[in-house]
């Protein structure tokens, strides 16, 4: 497991793909299911910087765990901003025009289609999002 720290600001958004990249070059050379990852932790970071400590700044962990058995990446993060379950939101009706649908919560569930699981918990006043993938 590794962990980098770094505060939750747009401009950090380069060096945590970079710290998730890095194990993900090591064990995989699954083009999609790195795209997928990529896209995903940019939707989640980019969530935290915008939401979790508005109006102020506060730092955001992510922790990258590889598995093998089947192989496969885990990556959490932890915030310790206002309580957040982006999974508690029902998922958009992406049947509906664009026009049609209510904003926000499709970055949400685009990165719950992409990902083979993705979990939330609230704890020690910390949220808590994890996702997993095959990698």
């Amino acid at each position: 497991m590794r962990e980098f720290t770094t505060e939750a600001t747009l401009d950090q958004l380069d060096e945590v793909l970079a710290f998730v990249d890095e194990d993900l070059g090591k064990y995989s050379e699954d083009e999609k299911a790195i795209i997928q990852i990529d896209i995903a932790v940019e939707e989640i970071f980019v969530n935290i910087a915008h939401y979790a400590y508005t109006p102020n700044v506060g730092q955001a962990v992510i922790r990258t765990e590889i598995t093998e058995d089947p192989l496969m990446i885990s990556i959490t993060f932890i915030d310790s901003g206002m309580a957040f379950d982006p999974l508690a939101k029902p998922d958009p009706d992406v049947t509906l025009p664009a026009e049609q649908r209510q904003i926000g919560g499709l970055g949400i569930y685009m990165v719950k289609k992409s990902m083979d699981e993705v979990t939330y918990e609230r704890k020690d006043d910390q949220n808590i999002l994890t996702i997993r993938k095959k990698i």
